[in-house]
């Protein structure tokens, strides 16, 4: 076995009796690279969960939303993903910046199914991607290192009732968010944003 698992999870296998299960699971689940059933799962997303962690190890984990698609598997090993207008704090994309770990959880709420993904992420702002990708910010690209299913039996089914109005549509305006225009926000927004005008 490799260091997949660390002291802590160790104890707890052994304190629940599922080492066996769990190097099972790492010895036939656990890939380096993305397979085609898990890049036709990926690209037919249209959310995920982005976990990333600061400096001193504090993490911070933020849903990432799309248009089906928006996020690539550009080959086996190498993932992209736009990063589009939010809030202006970077929580996530400046812990990539500096640390570049990430994890990443993918789930379809309507067939129960989920999948994780570890990797090492770098910020381009000249990705060749960028053009694909209507008010894209710039381009995250992650190096996978870990590709593996979770157990899908305690994820609540879900319908989409619609996706956002707010992701970004070629040659389609996208609508200003409400908070944009309250009064404690206004005043301090990029000199660029179009909720400025």
């Amino acid at each position: 076995m490799g260091d997949f698992y660390h002291p802590a999870s160790r104890a707890l296998q052994d304190r629940f009796d599922t080492r066996r299960l769990a190097d099972r699971i790492e010895q036939r689940l656990v890939v380096d690279h993305v397979g085609d059933s898990d890049r036709a799962f990926i690209e037919a997303a249209d959310m995920f969960f982005l976990a990333t962690v600061d400096e001193s190890g504090q993490p911070s984990c933020s849903y990432k939303g799309g248009a089906p698609g928006f996020v690539r598997v550009v080959d086996p090993r190498t993932l992209a993903f736009p990063n589009y207008d939010g809030n202006g704090m970077f929580l996530s994309m400046g812990n990539i910046a500096q640390s570049r770990k990430v994890g990443m959880l993918f789930i379809d709420f309507e067939r129960p199914r989920r999948m994780r993904l570890s990797g090492e992420a770098r910020i381009s702002d000249d990705d060749p991607l960028l053009a694909d990708y209507p008010e894209a910010q710039f381009i995250v690209r992650v190096a996978v290192t870990q590709v593996f299913p979770n157990c899908p039996r305690y994820i609540h089914q879900y319908r989409l009732v619609a996706r956002s109005t707010y992701v970004p549509k070629p040659g389609s305006a996208t609508p200003i968010p409400n908070w944009k225009k309250s009064d404690w926000a206004c005043d301090v927004l990029p000199e660029k944003d179009p909720a400025r005008s």
